[in-house]
């Protein structure tokens, strides 16, 4: 059995808002978490039915509005927030590739997702988390965020700033006993990257780059999540977590 995660100031279950949670590492996420025993939130565009939440909004996380209303409800049917978990991000369309390539639109596309909606998200959950003094805002970056990929301008741009929006929340929220954790996944297959590894030549392309020999499934990405969510490593703020099968150690 596993046991219900606490914080120091409550004995109830810790609640945890995961953005993106309809699919993919969001999804696995929110398996994980409602099965560590916290009690789970998904904000999402697509339809989170089936998922092990027991709270699903449809949420843009770009829209300042409808994110503070999502906030709001989940207070108000919760009555804290412990965990917020910035997952929804997107990669781009392949117009997002070369800097002077790349559509203005496709550009700020990305950016509204990957960087907007983490900030309009936190911004949004912090005001609880503040009269709490307690709450961890951890959100997924990407290897990307920390070497850049070819050809991929906004998207590395856009995970490079979820890295140093981690460390601005780390230091300017510990004293108030909130910490930030970013997780670095490598290649993971997802909706998002299932195009790519459906081809035989180019999964062999990107598997023989990682050391363990294959890509990560979204639960791979979960654990590490769960990890920090947890009590286990209440030390650490402002860290990059690289779950990547070793790839960036070549």
């Amino acid at each position: 059995m596993t046991a219900e995660p606490h914080d120091p100031v409550s004995s109830t279950p810790r609640v945890a808002v995961v953005t993106g949670g309809a699919s993919g590492i969001g999804r696995s996420t929110a398996t994980r978490l409602s099965a560590d025993g916290c009690r789970v939130a998904v904000l999402d565009l697509g339809d989170a039915g089936g998922t092990d939440a027991e709270l699903t909004l449809r949420t843009d996380v770009t829209d300042p509005e409808e994110v503070e209303t999502a906030f709001k409800e989940v207070v108000a049917t919760f009555g804290r927030i412990d965990v917020l978990v910035n997952n929804a991000g997107i990669t781009g369309s392949a117009e997002a590739t070369r800097c002077h390539e790349t559509p203005i639109d496709e550009w700020d596309r990305v950016q509204a997702v990957n960087v907007r909606g983490p900030f309009l998200c936190t911004r949004a959950a912090l005001p609880t988390m503040l009269r709490q003094g307690s709450g961890h805002i951890i959100t997924v970056a990407s290897v990307a965020g920390l070497i850049a990929f070819p050809g991929r301008c906004a998207y590395t741009t856009s995970k490079g700033a979820a890295v140093q929006f981690t460390k601005s929340l780390a230091v300017d929220y510990a004293s108030a006993g909130i910490r930030a954790n970013a997780v670095c996944p490598g290649f993971v297959e997802t909706p998002m990257t299932q195009w790519r590894l459906d081809q035989p030549e180019l999964r062999a392309q990107v598997e023989t780059k990682i050391p363990l020999g294959r890509v990560a499934q979204p639960e791979d990405i979960a654990d590490a999540i769960a990890l920090l969510a947890s009590d286990r490593l209440v030390y650490m703020t402002g860290h990059s977590l690289v779950v990547d099968g070793g790839w960036t150690a070549w």
